[in-house]
């Protein structure tokens, strides 16, 4: 595994399998936040990086009875190979470019139609059904309106096939007590029909799992349900199981992951015609860990499901591993951009990879 930086670069080497992915990493221009964002929207608008949006604790961590705030700010990154990590430069490759309707993060991203559909999503008081594209005119941030969900969602999982927009699990409220199993589908060519209900897998409803397309099939993997204890609060279940749809014959269970990874960087990025990965996520197993401030961060492990052999195997590691963070495909690079480090404590840093050699 190569690392690169601007000005410099050193080798990172781990021991794998033979199903190792050679990778190349690099950490680009830190957001203009200081301490980072957690779930911001962001996709590709043109040749330009948008990140929108996201949530984050300016005052205290949440341990110390910090308050989680929204932002609604809008920031572009032009030209990836003028980033750099260092921070005198970080104004000159960042820009602001406006704001969003509401201060809002948890939504669903999607780059489609030379834009950034922001889809559902949350804010302190609320969850949202709101669906609107962004798009730079003229270099002025331009926000359309499409058709609203269903239902209000945030922390759902979505995909692009086609010109279909997959939809699916989520939560509907802050103070909602179970996920939701909801499946719903919008053709972008077809936007008078607005948002159609599919069959749901045949598994546990769920939020913060990760989806993936492979060829005209969409996949759902891992995320938390939500089950009562005691006293009647809703506690979190790590789930593992992995669900493929494919339009016209539906659902059905494949491999389950050796552990789960949950709020992974989703779409899981794609490499080939046969397989995806899934960078990181919570595996569940530091939960209860005190005292937070010293909390080791999330799994670094990073894992392939080849869809063909129905086989998921630990393929890399990630340097800087991330956890509700947007990942876009911008080039030939996959760019993960902010999240959580370990919980309530984001960053502002934006890591990109690639293979480094043709598979």
């Amino acid at each position: 595994m190569i690392f690169r930086s601007l000005g410099f670069i050193c080798l990172l080497t781990v021991s794998l399998t033979a199903q190792e992915l050679d990778l190349e990493w690099s950490r680009l221009a830190d957001l203009p936040d200081p301490i980072g964002v957690a779930s911001p929207f962001a996709g590709v608008v043109g040749s330009t990086l948008i990140v929108a949006g996201g949530a984050n604790f300016p005052n205290q961590p949440p341990w110390k009875g910090g308050a989680k705030v929204w932002l609604d700010r809008v920031w572009a990154l032009d030209k990836p190979d003028t980033a750099s990590p260092d921070t005198a430069s970080r104004a000159a490759a960042w820009r602001e470019v406006g704001k969003l309707p509401r201060r809002l993060g948890y939504g669903i991203s999607i780059s489609a139609l030379d834009g950034l559909l922001c889809i559902g999503g949350s804010d302190a008081s609320s969850h949202y059904p709101d669906v609107f594209l962004l798009q730079l005119i003229e270099g002025q941030l331009v926000t359309k309106t499409f058709p609203a969900l269903p239902r209000p969602i945030a922390n759902a999982s979505g995909a692009l096939i086609g010109t279909s927009i997959y939809v699916a699990g989520g939560i509907e409220s802050p103070a909602s007590a179970q996920t939701l199993s909801g499946f719903m589908v919008l053709d972008l060519n077809r936007l008078d029909r607005g948002w159609q209900e599919l069959e749901t897998w045949p598994g546990p409803s769920r939020m913060l799992a990760v989806s993936a397309v492979v060829g005209d099939c969409f996949y759902l993997v891992s995320g938390v349900d939500l089950e009562l204890d005691n006293e009647g609060k809703p506690l979190r279940k790590y789930l593992k199981d992995a669900y493929r749809y494919k339009p016209g014959t539906g659902w059905k269970r494949v491999a389950d992951l050796s552990h789960a990874c949950v709020a992974a960087p989703s779409p899981a990025p794609t490499f080939d015609a046969t397989s995806f990965v899934i960078v990181g996520g919570d595996d569940g197993t530091k939960v209860e860990f005190q005292p937070m401030e010293n909390h080791p961060g999330f799994s670094k492990n990073i894992f392939r499901l080849d869809t063909e052999q129905n086989k998921w195997s630990q393929v890399s590691y990630a340097p800087a591993p991330r956890v509700t963070a947007p990942i876009v495909k911008w080039g030939d690079r996959w760019w993960i951009i902010s999240g959580e480090e370990r919980p309530g404590v984001r960053s502002p840093q934006v890591w990109s990879f690639r293979l480094s050699r043709p598979q």
